[in-house]
């Protein structure tokens, strides 16, 4: 069982994470479940979370893209329908109607796509797929979240009779407009609107003059608002049919949502599907930002982060378009706890927090940013110890904090447990405190647990030196400018640099000086040895990465070797066919001519036609019938092999011209002399000229003697005089 306390979390600045992949969510839903994303329980669904984070990685590449999961969310809804005889408002079902028309299109389309998108179609298998839910709202609510006009006969009936009201209203508001407007009664503005209801402007002084009701007057007085006598009648049987309207549309509503209220616990998992859909999406939006991918998770117990980069710091680098390096860290069972030294801000802290986050990550569903040929396995723990450690709510010292915060591990530790401790022995007298924490380590080693801790204290780098499974580590330093590489080399301890950094720092060398005799002459011998042996290491970083670069070309160079060889093959072999096709048409050509000359000599036909098919079944009996497309096949293949030769030809030729073209310039012939040293154009052997007559040299070879030609002998060492 997986567990993993809040201070760990903390520690990691895992809810920072969590903040970010929040904000990419588009739902509220979905932003409330990003923010509780927690490590997972067990391995089966921690794996099905991976891969759907990975599937949807891969559909920003591919051409079929995941469609549209955003939703409005109906959490109120939910909460109504689950009171009896409760009915919604008709924009509530619109929404509903929109959330099941989402779902089923994302449910057909992963069912559809299932090659490319297996875990993901795996819990949306769990979803139910209907259409009833559109289909009743859809006969009720029209696409503008309004009730249609024929959602019920009664309703239909209505709305004809309130729209036969509303003209009569009209023309009969029109008639009176027109008269009292002849009479002189009503402002320049003629009518306007009080209480919903249309009414005449009329001029104070004629308001006893018009027959109606007044609904009003203007601020000033100056104008009464009256609406007319004879529209009144019909605005009383209007305002009854819109009270019959407003009734009837109720009693539509509660018939839907009793008709809908059985599908509460699917509108439920759609939603809770949906804002799913949308944390993965999330996740893998981050992913994509952080060039995150799935590591191989093995059953083996080794962690392996090749060119692994802390995501935050990354991300943070990248807006201000620094560099971020990235560091390569192994845990196994032969090697299972580094321990990490150097000097502070050299980036011990962030290599620690790195492993921590990205494997706190990893078990909580997300893709981290590392190589591909990465891998890890799963802790059941992970217990940190970083930072700054002082409780002040508890009223304990930072080495009180860190005493309580050691005892825990030791209850915990176990070879599922990996542990991160930063600083580890601070806060206490160094010898004692060293002493201590000496001893827990040794404690966590025996338990099988994997950690990476970081330290000053020497006797801590000599443990982890003694441990068979344990290993020292630094962070290097640039030995001339004593500036951070930010680059952990592992197998050996890291010099804390204290002095030569202070002397960089401008303090007086006259102080350093009577600061190391005050400490043990031992101490900083030792120092200044690991010190020595950084500055070694770091100049054998750049032998080696030399090496590799000159491997790696010379790698190069073999395969284009390869594939010229190859190529030549391919030439020797096109010739050999050709040539035996030439041998054969020759020896049958010979054959030919032999019995041609037969017959010039006797003109004996019969001969020469016996001798003609004998050669013709000759031939005849080497080959087997060949079927057409075999014949074919043959055919274009000797085309190709004689297209080929006179492509190689015709370079040759071209190659021949251009020799011809170029002057050749040869070297001046030196003037050879008795005892000079040579060897013959073509051959190996050195001897010495013992004599020359006219164009020819004798050369004696030690053995025997030889006389050769002048111009058939190369000067290998002149005599000396």
């Amino acid at each position: 069982m997986i567990s993993i306390t809040e201070k760990t979390l903390q520690d990691l600045q895992f809810p920072t994470i969590l903040e970010t992949i929040s904000e990419i969510c588009n739902t509220e839903i979905g932003k409330e479940k990003a923010l509780q994303i927690t490590p997972f329980r067990d391995k089966e669904s921690l794996m099905q979370a991976l891969l759907q984070t990975s599937e949807y990685v891969s559909s920003f590449q591919n051409n079929n893209a995941i469609p549209n999961h955003g939703f409005d969310a109906i959490t109120n809804e939910i909460k109504f329908l689950a009171i009896e005889d409760s009915f919604l408002e008709v924009g509530s079902f619109r929404k509903i109607a929109t959330l099941s028309s989402t779902v089923n299109f994302l449910l057909n389309f992963l069912r559809k796509f299932d090659d490319y998108y297996p875990n993901i179609n795996a819990r949306a298998s769990r979803v139910e797929l209907t259409k009833e839910i559109v289909a009743l709202i859809d006969t009720v609510v029209d696409k503008y979240g309004e009730i249609k006009d024929n959602a019920s006969p009664v309703l239909s009936d209505i709305r004809r009779n309130m729209n036969m009201v509303r003209g009569k209203v009209n023309q009969s508001f029109g008639i009176a407009l027109t008269q009292y407007n002849g009479l002189g009664y009503l402002d320049d503005i003629k009518e306007s609107f009080v209480q919903n209801r249309r009414v005449l402007a009329v001029l104070s002084m004629y308001r006893r003059k018009v027959r109606g009701t007044i609904l009003g007057s203007s601020k000033t007085g100056s104008i009464a608002y009256i609406e007319p006598e004879m529209t009144l009648k019909y605005s009383r049987e209007l305002s009854n049919l819109e009270y019959e309207e407003k009734e009837e549309i109720t009693r539509i509503l509660k018939q839907l949502s009793n008709a809908i209220r059985p599908f509460l616990p699917l509108l439920k998992e759609y939603q809770d599907f949906l804002s799913d859909v949308d944390v993965i999406a999330a996740k893998a939006k981050y992913a994509e930002r952080i060039n995150g991918i799935l590591p191989n998770i093995t059953e083996e117990r080794r962690l392996y982060f090749r060119d692994a980069f802390h995501p935050i710091l990354y991300l943070t680098n990248k807006q201000k378009k620094e560099v971020t390096h990235p560091q390569t860290i192994e845990l196994q069972q032969e090697n299972r706890i580094i321990v990490i030294s150097g000097p502070n801000a050299g980036g011990k802290t962030i290599s620690l927090k790195t492993v921590g986050l990205l494997q706190l990550m990893l078990q909580s569903g997300m893709l981290i940013p590392v190589h591909e040929r990465s891998e890890t396995f799963l802790f059941d723990r992970i217990l940190t110890d970083i930072g700054d450690n002082q409780s002040i709510e508890n009223h304990l010292s930072t080495y009180s904090y860190r005493l309580k915060n050691m005892n825990y591990f030791l209850k915990k530790c176990n070879s599922k447990t990996m542990f991160l401790i930063d600083e580890f022995g601070t806060g206490s007298d160094p010898e004692l405190g060293g002493a201590l924490a000496e001893i827990f380590l040794e404690e966590f080693y025996h338990r099988e647990a994997f950690g990476i801790i970081t330290t000053h204290y020497a006797n801590l780098k000599i443990l982890a030196n003694e441990l068979p499974f344990a290993t020292n580590a630094n962070m290097m330093f640039d030995e001339k400018s004593l500036e951070p590489m930010y680059k952990l080399a592992l197998g050996q301890a890291g010099s804390s640099f204290t002095f030569e950094v202070a002397q960089k720092n401008g303090i007086p060398f006259g102080l350093i000086n009577r600061a190391k005799k005050k400490i043990e002459v031992g101490k900083v011998r030792f120092d200044k040895t690991i010190a020595t042996l950084q500055k070694e290491r770091s100049k054998l970083e750049k032998t080696s990465q030399n090496l590799k670069e000159e491997e790696t070309r010379a790698r190069e160079e073999g395969k284009k070797m390869e594939s010229i060889n190859t190529k030549i093959k391919q030439k020797l072999e096109s010739y050999q066919e050709l040539y035996d096709s030439n041998q054969k048409t020759i020896y049958i050509g010979q054959k030919i001519e032999d019995i041609a000359e037969k017959y010039f000599n006797n003109k004996n036909k019969k001969e020469l036609i016996g001798e003609f098919l004998k050669i013709v079944e000759i031939e005849n009996s080497k080959r087997k019938k060949a079927t057409p497309k075999e014949t074919k096949a043959i055919v274009a293949k000797k085309k190709e092999i004689i297209d080929e030769v006179k492509v190689q030809v015709e370079e040759i030729r071209k190659e021949k011209k251009e020799k011809k073209l170029k002057p050749v310039i040869e070297k001046p012939k030196p003037i050879l002399k008795v005892g000079d040293r040579v060897r013959m154009l073509d051959g190996k052997a050195v001897g010495s000229i013992d004599k020359i007559e006219k164009n020819k040299a004798v050369v004696n070879y030690g053995l025997f003697t030889s006389k050769v030609s002048l111009d058939e002998l190369d000067l290998v060492e002149a005599v000396k005089k």
